[in-house]
């Protein structure tokens, strides 16, 4: 992984410190896609493995424009931050429902915030904060659209 403080000083330093963490978590979710024998399960991991690579994506044509495409800043929005006890990467098994891999996709995109918010903290006052902070902002959405899928199928209403 690219050093933190190389991360602030350069934007392509960030770039590649964020296509790195992008790439390993499409990894876990291909490892995963893989192994998991419950279809549903797999639909669930294949769609939070495309929403990886369209990331990626736009950190790659970010990386050659030499800047994020500021028509795609949307800002920060709320997340329910449900407190699920799923997964290290290697705990997911063939035997994964549906549940257990939208909890997995959860996890995951909850590890892709941590990454985006710590590097913006760790980068306070350098240039490269903002670009963090914008990635992490289009984090919450995904992770929000997660969340609501995991509320609207799984958790009991009061």
């Amino acid at each position: 992984m690219v050093n933190q403080q190389n991360a602030c000083l350069t934007f392509d330093g960030a770039c590649d410190a964020a296509i790195d963490m992008e790439g390993r978590i499409y990894q876990h979710f291909l490892q995963a896609i893989r192994l998991v024998r419950d279809e549903a399960a797999v639909a669930i991991l294949r769609d939070a493995a495309i929403d990886r690579l369209q990331i990626k994506h736009k950190l790659e044509g970010a990386a050659l424009k030499g800047e994020i495409d500021q028509q795609s800043v949307q800002g920060r929005v709320p997340t329910m931050e449900l407190l699920l006890n799923c997964c290290d990467p290697s705990q997911i098994d063939a035997k994964a429902d549906n549940r257990k891999a939208l909890a997995f996709a959860i996890q995951l995109s909850k590890d892709a915030l941590k990454f985006y918010r710590d590097m913006a903290e760790e980068c306070s006052g350098a240039p490269m904060a903002e670009l963090f902070t914008v990635l992490g902002d289009d984090q919450t959405r995904i992770l929000q659209q997660l969340e609501y899928t995991y509320e609207e199928h799984f958790l009991p209403e009061n």
